[in-house]
């Protein structure tokens, strides 16, 4: 498989466990590469900060590599004084934290964050909850972090993630047997299907949108151009009546379908025929993208995934008041933070603080796959382990982003890829298109579609999952 490991630490204690040698021999290992990185890219004094558990004997061989190397180097437990350092290398508590730091080593993270000095993370941050990214009180910023054998959950996770810096995957030895969650490499984008010899329009994937209630029709279009931009065959869009002539000015590929709409613009119930129609050509369909708040377009929601038999995405306003279901094809909800509240009953900062979890549970109380946007786009299922995407710039917090994600995921669908594994891959291929537009402040959207084909004709392709 290709995807790439993150590990829990329970994992992890288990491949330390595994390991044939003895347990000095790993920590000696993973000593020297902390030394390596910060002899290679922090010069001046070193402070090594060590607690009590393996961490902290990590931490000592670090120091010992940096004296040998002629290094001025001050070595101190949880209560001693940093000195004047020029980089300190946190090996305070390591992967062990579950709960908030205990008083004496949340007093010295506090110091750690309050010197202004870079600081160097040994496997992974203090203060982070290396299963979930988790932050249950105070927590060290690092610079970089030195993580051993894989990449742990909580270095790819927020709050987690921006903890980290730039992450190093140490090889030291240790040979994980099993892991729940993966990362997304860019490589994986090799593995959507291409077009064939023998395609047509319609084996090559098929994709319905429907959206664009007045005022919101740019949403449907982008996710349009973004099915085709991610190698569809066909794209179709199912609109309010009134939308059409704006769609067919700007969509020339495109074959549009109008729908009955309110007095404001908006699809009624009584569209669905009209939709189950037009998605007798489609291999899935893509609800969501401008398509407006009000009764009828919640029933409408309803109605449709109820009686569609097609992969169904669910984005922006087909979130809205959206209750469980039950459905026999997959379905893909892609919800920000603050959809992802709405859906749960909670609020946004307690998913923001909780994201794993989060997704988890909309997964399991909606029966499908939930792809919970952001910097660490994650996907989760009811039974199998997360996937997590960290492809992308700052950028991406830009009107439409999401409905081009959207566009993606039901191409890929609708290539025949799994649910799980296409939304993944599609988060991956929306971060990679992003990190491939020249950054400059003032992105938009569209600006990501032109990238999208790069990235999928193998662009970015090289760039490391953890970055």
């Amino acid at each position: 498989m290709w995807l790439e490991p993150l590990l829990t630490a329970e994992e992890t204690r288990l491949a330390v466990e595994a390991h044939q040698g003895p347990l000095e021999e790993l920590m000696e290992r993973a000593g020297a590469a902390v030394a390596d990185l910060v002899l290679r890219l922090f010069p001046g004094a070193v402070t090594v900060v060590c607690g009590k558990g393996n961490n902290g004997g990590d931490g000592k061989v670090c120091a010992r590599v940096l004296q040998e190397a002629g290094r001025e180097v001050r070595v101190v437990d949880g209560v001693g004084e940093l000195g004047e350092p020029d980089v300190i290398v946190d090996a305070l508590l390591g992967i062990g934290l579950r709960d908030a730091p205990r008083e004496d080593a949340a007093r010295m993270i506090e110091r750690i964050k309050v010197s202004g000095r870079p600081v160097v993370a040994v496997d992974v941050p203090s203060g982070v909850n290396a299963t979930t990214g988790e932050i249950p009180g105070v927590a060290v910023r690092a610079e970089a972090t030195v993580t051993f054998g894989a990449a742990k959950v909580g270095l790819a996770i927020a709050p987690g993630r921006f903890h980290a810096g730039a992450v190093h995957i140490a090889p030291i030895g240790l040979r994980p047997r099993e892991h729940e969650h993966s990362l997304v490499p860019a490589s994986a984008l090799l593995e959507v299907p291409r077009k064939r010899a023998d395609s047509t329009k319609y084996t090559a994937g098929s994709v319905l949108v429907v959206g664009g209630s007045r005022g919101l029709t740019g949403a449907p279009m982008l996710a349009a151009r973004a099915a085709f931009r991610a190698d569809a065959g066909y794209v179709a869009v199912a609109a309010p009546e009134s939308a059409l002539p704006i769609l067919e000015a700007s969509l020339l590929e495109v074959v549009k379908r109008p729908l009955p709409e309110d007095n404001a613009g908006r699809l009624l119930p009584r569209s669905a025929d009209a939709i189950l129609e037009a998605a007798e050509k489609a291999q899935a369909v893509a609800i969501g993208p401008g398509l407006g708040r009000s009764d009828g377009t919640v029933e409408l929601v309803r109605i449709l995934l109820d009686r569609l038999t097609l992969p169904v995405v669910l984005d922006a306003d087909a979130l809205w008041e959206l209750e469980p279901f039950t459905r026999a094809a997959p379905t893909v909800l892609t919800p920000h933070s603050g959809e992802l509240a709405r859906l749960l009953g909670g609020r946004s900062r307690e998913v923001d603080a909780h994201r794993l979890e989060s997704a988890r549970r909309a997964a399991t109380r909606f029966g499908a796959v939930a792809l919970l946007k952001g910097a660490d786009t994650i996907v989760a299922t009811p039974r199998e382990g997360v996937l997590v995407a960290t492809y992308g710039t700052p950028a991406l917090a830009t009107a439409g982003s999401g409905d081009v994600l959207t566009g993606i995921v039901a191409a890929f669908l609708a290539k025949g890829m799994d649910a799980r594994l296409g939304a993944g891959v599609a988060a991956a291929a929306h971060g990679v298109a992003a990190e491939l537009v020249d950054p400059q402040p003032g992105m938009i959207a569209s600006d990501l579609l032109p990238a999208l084909q790069r990235a999928l004709a193998g662009h970015g392709l090289q760039r490391a999952p953890l970055h």
